[in-house]
C-alpha cells in the first residue's frame, strides 16, 4: 500500500476511507504498471504523482468530484471537465492518454465494448442534431480548420503535410476515385462549407450540387460558390437526403459523395439511405462513401463512459457500423464495391492538428462560444485522435459502381489511376 502522506490530512479530512483507499490503489497500480506522466493536485494544493515526472496536471476544484477519481471512466472525467469540476494544465493529448490508463487500471477500460444505442432518426431529429453540433458558428470552426474549412479526415502521403495541404490532397484523392470528368453531375450529399463541391468544379470541371442541413454551412458554402465564380456550375441546398430524388430525379448524377455524414444516418435508415443514393445516380455512375466505423463485427461501440459522453455533448444520435454492414447494404441496392480503403491513421493525424490548433486559439475560441463548450471541443478533438490512434474506431472510404444492368462496371482493370 502507497505512503499515507500521499494524502494530505486536509484532504483526507473532507473525503471517507474508502475513497482514500480507491485513489491509492488506483496511483499503485499505474505506478506498478510503468506510471504516468500526471499530477494529481488536490483541493487543498498538495499533489499526488502517478510515477512518471509529469507532462500534464489534472486539478481538483470541487471535492465531490474526488469519489469519482476512485473508480473513474473516461466518460465521468470528461464530464468532470466540462462542468469545471476539474482544470488540466500541460499537453492535452497526454492527459487524454494518462486518463484512459486511469479509466482502464479502475476496470473501465475503454475497450470494453457496449451495445449501440439506436436513436430515432426522423428528419425532424437528425435536423436538431445536425443544428447542434454543426451550427457552434463559423467563425469558430475558422480558428482550428484548414483554408478551406474540410471538416473530415485529411490524406496524408509523408506526415508532414500542413493540414491545408493534407485537406486538398484529400479532394483531390476524392475527385481521383470518382474519376470526374468535365460537365459531370457531382451530388455531395452533407456539403459541409461547400470545400468538395467548390474544388471539384474549378479543377474537375463538373457540375456540382452540395446539400446539408446546417444553415451556417449552408450560408458560407454560397458566399464561397460566388467569389469563385461559380454560380452557374455549382450549387448549395438545405436539403434532407430523403427529399433529395424528389427534388432532382431518378438518376440525375453522374457520381455522388458522402462524405463525414453517414453517421448521422442510423442502422435502421441505413436501406432508406442507400435506396436515396441509388435511385439519384445513373446506372453505372459512382457512389464513393466516407465514413467512421465501428471495428466491432457486433457495431458495439467504445465502453468506459466514452459513447454516452459523445452522445450527450458532441454528435447526439451518431451510429456507427462496422464496414462489413456498409458493404452489405450497398450491395442490397445493387452497388458494386470496388475499393475499401482505411484512412485511420489519417484521421489521427488530422484530429491532432485540428487540437493542437484549437489548443493555440484558447482565448478566441472561449470569446466565441464559452468556456463549456470550448471544453468539450478540447476533449472531443484530443480523445478523438487518440481514440483513431488506438484503434477504438476506424474510418472507411468505400467506392463502389451503381449496377442495375448486367456487364462490367465503367471502371479500369486495376487501381493504379488512384494513386497518380
Amino acid at each position: 500500500m502507497l505512503d499515507k502522506g500521499l494524502l494530505s490530512r486536509a484532504t483526507r479530512h473532507v473525503v471517507g476511507k474508502a475513497v482514500i483507499q480507491g485513489i491509492e490503489r488506483l496511483a499503485q497500480t499505474i505506478r506498478a504498471n510503468g506510471g504516468q506522466p500526471l499530477d494529481l493536485v488536490l483541493p487543498d494544493g498538495s499533489r499526488l504523482n502517478f510515477g512518471l515526472p509529469p507532462r500534464a496536471v489534472i486539478a481538483i476544484r470541487d471535492p465531490d468530484v474526488l469519489p469519482e477519481l476512485a473508480q473513474p471512466t473516461l466518460g465521468s472525467l470528461g464530464e468532470a471537465f466540462v462542468d469545471g469540476r476539474i482544470d488540466i494544465d500541460g499537453d492535452i493529448m497526454t492527459i487524454l492518454a494518462s486518463a484512459a490508463r486511469l479509466a482502464a487500471a479502475s476496470g473501465s477500460p475503454v475497450t470494453a465494448r457496449i451495445a449501440a444505442a439506436m436513436a430515432n432518426h426522423t428528419p425532424k431529429q437528425d435536423l436538431a442534431d445536425i443544428k447542434y453540433h454543426y451550427d457552434v458558428g463559423n467563425e469558430f470552426y475558422r480558428l482550428w480548420l484548414d483554408e478551406r474549412m474540410v471538416y473530415s479526415c485529411a490524406y496524408f502521403q509523408t506526415g508532414e503535410e500542413t493540414i491545408d495541404a493534407a485537406q486538398l490532397a484529400k479532394l483531390d484523392h476524392i475527385c481521383r476515385k470518382l474519376r470526374l470528368q468535365p460537365s459531370e453531375r457531382l451530388l455531395d450529399i452533407g456539403c459541409g462549407w461547400g470545400g468538395l463541391i467548390v474544388h471539384a468544379a474549378q479543377n474537375y470541371g463538373v457540375r456540382a450540387v452540395g446539400i446539408t442541413l446546417s444553415e451556417n454551412q449552408l450560408e458560407l458554402a454560397n458566399q464561397r460558390i460566388a467569389a469563385a465564380g461559380l454560380d452557374d456550375r455549382v450549387e448549395a441546398l438545405l436539403l434532407d437526403y430523403r427529399d433529395a430524388p424528389a427534388r432532382f430525379g431518378e438518376g440525375s448524377f453522374d457520381k455522388v459523395a458522402s462524405i463525414g455524414m453517414f453517421e448521422h444516418v442510423g442502422h435502421k435508415n441505413l436501406p432508406v439511405y442507400l435506396d436515396a443514393v441509388r435511385r439519384l445516380v445513373r446506372d453505372r455512375g459512382l457512389f464513393l462513401n466516407h465514413s467512421i466505423t465501428s471495428p466491432d463485427a457486433d457495431h458495439r461501440t467504445v465502453g468506459s463512459g466514452v459513447s454516452q459522453f459523445m452522445d450527450k455533448y458532441v454528435f447526439p444520435s451518431t451510429e456507427m457500423p462496422h464496414l462489413h454492414l456498409i458493404v452489405r447494404e450497398m450491395a442490397a441496392q445493387n452497388f458494386e464495391v470496388y475499393d475499401v480503403e482505411s484512412l485511420r491513421p489519417h484521421y489521427a493525424r488530422t484530429l491532432a492538428h485540428w487540437s493542437r490548433r484549437l489548443e493555440a486559439q484558447l482565448d478566441p475560441a472561449r470569446n466565441l462560444v464559452g468556456d463549456r463548450t470550448l471544453r468539450i471541443w478540447r476533449v472531443y478533438l484530443a480523445g478523438s485522435s487518440h481514440g483513431f490512434a488506438e484503434g477504438w474506431l476506424n474510418v472507411y472510404q468505400v467506392l463502389a459502381s451503381h449496377q442495375e444492368a448486367t456487364g462490367l462496371t465503367e471502371l479500369p482493370l486495376t487501381r493504379a489511376w488512384m494513386y497518380g
